[in-house]
């Protein structure tokens, strides 16, 4: 009787893993760590069959290389920004993700931080709960219909919240190098980034963390933003430069931010976004709902028993590996 296959779990943000053991039952041992950088778990990894990853990393050549039987890299989230892909492909190790599990989660999630600047709500919740009945702490607010929403990216989730916009009499702008105007039937119009910003009354930000993502939103393009605009993230924290929204905020070159995302994450305390009337901070949430737990947990698991039992997986984010990756697929 063949071995069963080794499966190493870097880390986990769920209560139970009846969902990993039933998936990988008869096919794989599971060895679950909570662990957060590389080298806290390439001891039980060296060995491994398959890697799955929630937060662990990141997961550069160097590791991989001590992971010589290693055939997948299975990741619970959307993200792949903490996995060197192309050592990955070189390596012939498939890298998948779960890019579906949230979708309408984070869409949802990044309207209620929209309105929740727009009406401020968490501003006037702090002031009752102080034994203040007050409106004009909040002033001025302006109704959502007929407001302009900026979206940089137009992803699946993006192309959900401009659908939410429009709902609310929203005039929604998206701009995305990879989408072409019409491509897809969400609203949206598409212009270039700086005549997004500076129409916008509201910036959402959508791209995939790379290079050229990484701290775009700086100072120069929050000094092409509206002084009455605010920004919103939910995908990734460094797609905003933390220190450019300090100084923005501080000379009040716009109005205000509301995050789910942060770099670093979680924000140290004290931290110049905490505590600011016109921050709304959430601590990476966006994704969760008792429906996406599922999505999410199941995801993961099912890639590598796909590949551990000679199918090609079915969310593969470095593609070039077909053909020469070291599960023979």
């Amino acid at each position: 009787m063949a071995a069963k296959a080794k499966v190493v779990l870097t880390d986990y943000v769920w209560d139970s893993l009846d969902v990993e053991k039933k998936t990988l039952e008869g096919i794989a041992e599971l060895v679950a760590l909570q662990t957060k950088k590389a080298d806290e778990f390439l001891a039980q990894a060296a060995d491994c069959d398959a890697l799955l990853n929630t937060y662990a990393g990141p997961i550069t050549a160097e590791a991989m290389a001590r992971m010589p039987k290693c055939k997948i890299i299975a990741r619970y989230g959307i993200g792949v920004d903490t996995i060197d892909l192309d050592a990955a492909t070189k390596a012939g190790i498939i890298v998948t993700n779960n890019p579906t599990y949230c979708i309408e989660e984070v869409a949802e999630h990044t309207m209620a931080l929209l309105v929740s600047c727009a009406r401020k709500i968490p501003l006037y919740d702090r002031i009752v709960r102080a034994g203040r009945w007050e409106v004009p702490p909040g002033k001025p607010m302006f109704r959502l219909a007929g407001r302009t929403l900026g979206l940089v990216g137009f992803g699946n989730i993006a192309r959900e919240v401009a659908v939410r916009a429009a709902a609310f009499g929203m005039k929604v702008l998206f701009t995305d190098p990879f989408v072409s105007a019409g491509q897809f039937p969400a609203p949206g119009k598409k212009v270039e980034l700086n005549g997004l910003l500076r129409e916008a009354d509201f910036v959402s930000v959508h791209p995939p963390l790379i290079p050229q993502t990484r701290g775009m939103m700086n100072d120069e393009t929050f000094a092409l933003m509206k002084p009455t605009a605010f920004i919103v993230n939910c995908s990734r924290g460094p797609i905003i430069n933390t220190d450019a929204l300090v100084r923005a905020l501080d000379a009040k070159k716009i109005a205000g931010a509301a995050l789910d995302t942060t770099d670093p994450e979680p924000l140290p305390n004290p931290h110049p976004l905490r505590g600011r009337e016109n921050v709304v901070i959430t601590p990476h949430a966006a994704w969760y709902s008792e429906q996406a737990m599922v999505g999410l947990q199941a995801g993961a698991p099912n890639e590598v028993r796909r590949v551990l039992t000679g199918e090609w997986p079915v969310n593969v984010v470095n593609k070039a590996v077909k053909g020469k990756s070291r599960a023979g697929l």
